[in-house]
């Protein structure tokens, strides 16, 4: 099974999450460090409409200055467009597989889709 992680190495429960995949047998695994590799606004929609989940769920407000900037209230364009300029605003690791999206907080959520 083909797994893909939107990783950031300084979190934990990403950390955990990349753990859960690779001592999972038969996954073949693409990590994506997104703050290095920013997300499209398009790969954006189409993991949040995969997953059943709006972009405002998928906000990280903590460590940033999304609720500053107005985003808590923004409409799905503007949050993803502020996703894809700032990667950052994205809460963090997503993991997508032949079974689906999922945001993985907590980590076991991955289970879901393996």
């Amino acid at each position: 099974m083909k797994a893909t992680i939107w990783h950031n190495p300084a979190c934990g429960t990403s950390r955990k999450t990349l753990a859960i995949l690779e001592e999972t047998p038969g996954v073949e695994l693409t990590v994506v460090e997104y703050l290095k590799k920013p997300y499209s606004a398009e790969k954006l929609r189409q993991l949040f409409r995969d997953a059943g989940i709006g972009a405002r769920d998928a906000m990280r407000l903590r460590g940033t200055d999304a609720e500053a900037r107005g985003l808590k209230d923004a409409g799905e364009d503007e949050i993803i467009a502020a996703m894809a300029a700032n990667p950052a605003y994205v809460e963090r690791p997503i993991v997508e597989t032949g079974k689906g999206v999922r945001l993985c907080r907590p980590q076991d959520v991955v289970r879901e889709i393996l």
